[in-house]
């Protein structure tokens, strides 16, 4: 692997580029928007979603799909409602085996399938590897300490792509359960806006942290369900970005329950942001999902209530309080 093409222009996406380029990999970053490219190109940097951030030199920036067509890896980092579109704009032109790496965290809303089930629909023949973990764009634009999960059905596959984009700031672990880490950074994003909701009405840290703790066992519930492993969200990439998105202001998703704690509607909540809070639509998405496998996720449900508008906060919580009392495992 010489060459790594990135699909998505935003903060993460750069994000990654600039992982891959540290590596020692020629990196083409593909975005729909005319003024990322240009910047990248120009100025060495994503003026419009990761500002004030240099980016490597072995970056280069495009519109065009045709210029990942021989890439050697290619990442998708488009966001998952919009997966399936990208990668069918992408089909004609990628390789049709090539290694791919799936970034986006979330359950596809319209037909409640992972990033993976998507990916098999629209380029059946490529490789597919998914990465996940605590991980802000800034911190790993900047070269900051991160580590990851990447997981691939081949563990050789995956082994091979964490030996070609690690660094001494970016540890990638390896595994073969592309499920648990596709279930964990879709359900963290939904119990992140909860947390968000929990800080925002004042409710403190015995609160957060019951929620965190309850939401992992619905994570972890809903993660084995579909196939996936409980020790497989007991690590990097179900319980650490669990941790990490439940627990900063720079969370995307719990700013977006901040404002909803704090009275605020969802639609003011989400205007003036470039970035996506995937766990806004993945909220229902997992609702759905969990109801059809019989997966009890309460926490998740009063997330897609709220957002939904169908109860108000105070309403949704103390239901939640009010469940009968059960043994903790």
């Amino acid at each position: 692997m010489r060459t790594a093409g990135i699909i998505g222009g935003g903060a993460w996406g750069t994000a990654l580029a600039q992982v891959c380029a540290r590596a020692g990999l020629a990196v083409t970053l593909w975005a729909r928007e005319p003024a990322v490219v240009d910047g990248i190109n120009t100025r060495l940097e994503n003026q419009v979603f990761l500002p004030g951030i240099p980016l490597d030199p072995g970056v280069t920036a495009t519109t065009d799909p045709t210029d990942l067509a021989d890439v050697d890896l290619v990442l998708a980092v488009t966001p998952a409602q919009f997966l399936r579109s990208t990668l069918t704009l992408f089909a004609p032109h990628l390789r049709a085996d090539v290694p791919l790496m799936l970034c986006a965290k979330g359950v596809e809303a319209t037909s409640l399938k992972l990033m993976t089930q998507v990916l098999t629909e629209t380029l059946p023949s490529a490789r597919a590897a998914v990465l996940s973990g605590p991980s802000f764009a800034g911190e790993v634009a900047r070269g900051l300490p991160t580590a990851v999960t990447l997981a691939a059905a081949d563990l050789r596959l995956a082994e091979t792509i964490a030996q070609r984009i690690a660094s001494p700031a970016f540890r990638p672990y390896v595994s073969d359960d592309m499920i648990g880490a596709e279930a964990g950074g879709a359900v963290k994003n939904v119990l992140a806006i909860g947390c968000g909701i929990v800080e925002g009405r004042g409710l403190g840290r015995s609160a957060h942290a019951a929620l965190i703790t309850r939401g992992f066992a619905e994570l972890t519930r809903l993660a084995v369900a579909l196939g996936g492993e409980a020790q497989t969200v007991a690590g990097l990439c179900g319980l650490g970005d669990l941790v990490l998105t439940c627990s900063s202001h720079q969370s995307r998703n719990m700013s977006v329950g901040l404002a909803l704690g704090r009275g605020e509607s969802l639609s003011a909540a989400l205007s003036g942001k470039r970035s996506v809070a995937e766990g806004v639509a993945t909220a229902p998405a997992v609702r759905a999902l969990a109801a059809k496998l019989g997966v009890e996720t309460p926490i998740c449900d009063a997330v897609a209530a709220i957002l939904a508008g169908e109860v108000a906060v105070d309403p949704a919580i103390a239901a939640l309080l009010a469940r009968p009392l059960r043994a903790e495992s």
